[in-house]
């Protein structure tokens, strides 16, 4: 086993000392965290080498046509990770290979940011389980070929974290761990450039804490202290964490608010050069120690922002980003029955080197931030505010003639600026539609989820259901009942699983039922060559804003994907989008979802 290690080492041990040293400058800190590694290795079981050793030598696992991921609070699904195991049946009869569960690990009760106020990043929540537990549910995931991922949350600590406790009791050691002062002075320079998260729920970045008499860098919560990366011992202590995850089995390690992670005065405190380094660090130890290991990084940019966290082929750092201006780009596009803005987005992304991998995604625990590319919209003639403005009303449902349901998030009506809340089903206008009693209203309602699914499953990288959205879940308005909960719309989609509707996907001429069929259609189209990895992807002029088109070829084989955005029929023109000649218009109905293939000698036409 030391040749094994020795080997990883010999490929990646002179960029990281390098890359280290530079950040720190510290020989006996790097010495400390190559030992760590060391033990990480020497810790880790039999099977998850033997796992380390299949992806060595398929290192696109996670790239394949069939990956189909699922994002779930493992309390709302099954309450708690014993009961989790027992409902895997019903994610393998879902075609589900990818996991991810919202933070499970020991966090305060009630105020926890959703589990992202971590108290150990080691250790399960009591409320959930136990570490026992996880590594049952890791290995029984890994037989049935479902990977899972947990949360790092790297930026900050709760409060209650007992690095936080030790400093709050004085201990110099531990206060170095966040960022601490003694008077306002620096952090009121600090807030001349840096941005707010939360301005009206948690206005300002540093909250004073009596017990240190010290002013603390709070970026998200008051609650949540942001760690010093300046300090290479919270580095090294946080990669000990990571490690031990891995070594209970989770696969894929989701870096939460990443570009936020290294703190410089007089900027804005994001995407600066040491978040890379740190990141590519990361990459580089998980590849030595436990390459069956990937990384996924939240980064909520624009864009352009986005190529540096993958880093370059040969320096690599994230294997994956979230898609989250795919997300909102396909929510513009469906209120505004105009895809100009998705077909420009979609454009960029396509024009990222071939290592730039994507977790596609209609809803998941968060809510609709609209940041969509203004300097586009004016180019288009349409007016940013506006239009976000309409958005969140229309997806609120207070927009005349809007099929949606759903509520606004963080609305502050100083700047007009909000977010928006719900399930895919209830955004889509089903909620509306089943309270009315309206067959019409309901197929249109059903034929925009569909269309929006298999809009995101065509895009460059795989695609991740939230919890619910596969049989229909709509809207739980209930959280408005709950005290701990009632003060965060995001709840309004962040309901219990339910499980008697779910009884319902066999049943013919029930919502669950037509859910499931139009997602069982999508995964055996995802099983067409033209959706591996090395597949060319773009986007398919139409001549027609509701109607988006996007082609993906591999070899010979060629497919396309015309997607009509708006309620009306509508009408196209693909002259040799497939490499043959398409005279004839193409007519697509409502919301219709078309399939158009090439095989080497012909050509066909089908519904998705």
């Amino acid at each position: 086993m030391d040749t094994i290690l020795n080997a990883r080492f010999s490929r990646h041990k002179d960029e990281l000392s390098w890359l280290f040293m530079e950040l720190y400058d510290d020989r006996a800190a790097l010495e400390t965290l190559m030992q760590r590694m060391k033990q990480a290795f020497a810790e880790r079981s039999a099977d998850l080498r033997a796992l380390d050793a299949r992806r060595e030598s398929e290192p696109d696992w996670y790239r394949k046509g069939n990956m189909l991921g699922v994002t779930m609070y493992t309390e709302l699904f099954a309450g708690n990770l014993r009961g989790l195991l027992d409902k895997l049946p019903y994610l393998q009869e879902q075609g589900i290979t990818y996991l991810h569960l919202m933070p499970l690990l020991k966090m305060p009760h009630p105020h926890n940011d959703g589990g992202y106020a971590v108290e150990d990043f080691t250790t399960v929540d009591p409320s959930l389980g136990s570490n026992a537990d996880l590594c049952a549910l890791t290995a029984a995931l890994r037989q049935a070929g479902i990977s899972l991922c947990l949360d790092v949350v790297m930026n900050h600590t709760a409060d209650s974290h007992d690095w936080a406790m030790r400093a709050k009791a004085g201990d110099p050691y531990y206060q170095q761990f966040y960022h601490c002062f003694d008077d306002r002075s620096v952090p009121d320079a600090y807030e001349l450039t840096m941005p707010q998260v939360f301005p009206n729920t948690a206005p300002g970045n540093f909250t004073w804490c009596e017990a240190m008499h010290k002013w603390v860098l709070t970026t998200f919560h008051p609650y949540q202290w942001d760690l010093n990366y300046r300090n290479p011992a919270v580095f090294i202590e946080m990669m000990d964490s990571v490690l031990k995850l891995a070594n209970m089995g989770v696969e894929v390690l989701r870096i939460d608010a990443v570009p936020y992670i290294w703190k410089e005065l007089g900027t804005t405190c994001r995407n600066l050069r040491q978040v890379h380094t740190i990141v590519r660090m990361m990459r580089m130890i998980l590849e030595i120690v436990c390459p069956a290991v990937i990384l996924k990084g939240e980064v909520v940019m624009a864009p352009r922002e986005l190529a540096a966290y993958f880093g370059t082929p040969e320096k690599p750092e994230c294997h994956m980003l979230y898609n989250v201006s795919a997300m909102v780009n396909l929510w513009s596009a469906l209120a505004s029955r105009d895809t100009r803005l998705l077909k420009a987005q979609i454009d960029s992304l396509n024009a990222l080197d071939g290592h730039c991998w994507f977790v596609n995604y209609l809803r998941c625990h968060d809510d609709i931030g609209w940041g969509l590319d203004e300097d586009e919209e004016r180019r288009l003639g349409i007016d940013p505010f506006r239009h976000k403005e309409y958005l969140y009303h229309f997806y609120e449902g207070q927009f005349p003639g809007s099929w949606a349901k759903g509520e606004l998030y963080n609305y502050d009506p100083a700047t007009g600026d909000a977010r928006s809340c719900g399930t895919t089903a209830s955004l889509c206008g089903l909620e509306q539609a089943l309270e009315a009693g309206d067959p019409v209203a309901y197929d249109m309602a059903l034929a925009r989820d569909l269309l929006m699914h298999n809009a995101m499953s065509f895009l460059r990288g795989f695609p991740m259901l939230s919890s619910g959205d596969e049989i229909g879940q709509l809207n739980g308005w209930d959280y408005h009942e709950d005290p701990e909960r009632n003060d965060d719309s995001r709840n309004l989609h962040r309901s219990r699983f339910d499980w008697d509707k779910a009884a319902l996907r066999n049943r013919k001429d029930t919502l669950p039922y037509a859910i499931q069929q139009g997602l069982k259609q999508i995964r055996a189209l995802r099983n067409h060559p033209c959706f591996r990895s090395e597949a060319w992807v773009t986007t398919w002029e139409t001549q027609n804003p509701a109607v988006l088109a996007i082609v993906r070829k591999q070899g010979e084989a060629q497919i396309c994907g015309l997607f009509n955005f708006s309620e009306y029929d509508q009408r196209v023109q693909l002259t040799d989008a497939l490499g043959v000649h398409l005279p004839r218009t193409l007519t697509l109905s409502p919301y219709e979802a078309k399939i158009l293939e090439k095989t080497p000698d012909t050509a066909k036409e089908g519904n998705a």
